[in-house]
């Protein structure tokens, strides 16, 4: 009799067993797709850079916003079959989360790289444009482009290898091998380009226009006191773009159909002036990068 029980009591165990593991592989289920008006809608991860105002940051409100942010939102809208989910993050973890499949797809004003293209998908449709310049003090206003910082034979503030703007001075210094900028890799993703100009450290240094604008000529800006001893001189509009996992194809095509409407719409150009302060889709057609 005792045995008889004890090996009811061990089935029963196998049996709740099972139930919690088919259980925890139903909440799986569940937490990836939903069911809306009976069309099986997946959730998506999209990870976005939470401190780089304008581009993608979190408001007053606590909310996900930025150029970025606001372009996917529209896609999502197109995308019945997709429910976005924001998650504000850090410019590294994005890079590595993206890539190991932590989020589906990562916004963070990303530039092409080839190297970039062997961690991720890049798709067809680019998200954005960016304005991309170099930070000098105002006596070196009259250096307009990187020929003439070159020239001069100015220092510039450290870039990370693994960051894109890198890989702009990398590229100039390949087609100008006369006339080169003295391009040093940082150990950090970015230095603070504003201080280290202002302080003197460096001559100049690469910076995207709508991060100068929000340090700088804001009033609530960080570095609003120095609006009169700095400037930002514009050397390229840069095509910027999602990276999306590169298990995520079919995502990423589905991407490209919404985002080629919403641009078709002008919806990108009032987003732009929205966040950016201008147009920048009225200099595509110069824009060869």
């Amino acid at each position: 009799m005792f045995k008889q029980k004890k090996k009811v009591l061990q089935l029963a165990a196998i049996g709740l067993a099972s139930i919690a593991i088919l259980a925890g592989c139903n909440s799986g289920e569940a937490s990836k797709k939903e069911t809306e008006d009976g069309v099986e809608v997946r959730t998506i991860k999209v990870a976005y850079d939470q401190a780089s105002k304008p581009i993608s940051y979190i408001d007053d409100q606590g909310n996900p916003t930025g150029y970025d942010v606001e372009v996917m939102k529209l896609v999502d809208e197109l995308l019945p079959d997709y429910k976005f989910e924001y998650v504000g993050t850090t410019n590294d973890d994005l890079l590595i989360g993206v890539e190991q499949g932590k989020y589906q797809v990562g916004v963070k004003n990303a530039f092409f790289t080839q190297e970039r293209t062997e961690k991720f998908i890049f798709p067809k449709e680019f998200l954005g444009l960016s304005s991309a310049g170099l930070v000098l003090r105002k006596e070196d206003k009259g250096v307009k482009t990187l020929a003439d910082f070159a020239t001069k034979g100015y220092s510039l503030a450290p870039i990370a290898a693994n960051n894109a703007q890198y890989t702009i001075i990398d590229e100039y210094n390949k087609e100008n091998p006369n006339n080169e900028v003295k391009l040093q890799a940082g150990d950090t993703f970015s230095v603070d380009v504003v201080q280290w100009v202002n302080e003197g450290r460096v001559d100049g240094g690469v910076m995207i226009e709508g991060q100068y604008q929000a340090q700088v000529l804001a009033e609530d800006g960080p570095y609003y006191n120095l609006k009169d001893d700095v400037v930002y001189n514009e050397f390229a509009v840069i095509k910027t773009w999602p990276l999306f996992n590169k298990k995520e194809q079919e995502f990423a095509d589905a991407y490209d159909k919404a985002i080629a409407q919403v641009k078709e719409q002008k919806k990108t150009n009032e987003i732009s002036t929205e966040f950016y302060g201008r147009d920048l889709f009225e200099v595509l057609e110069s824009v060869h990068r």
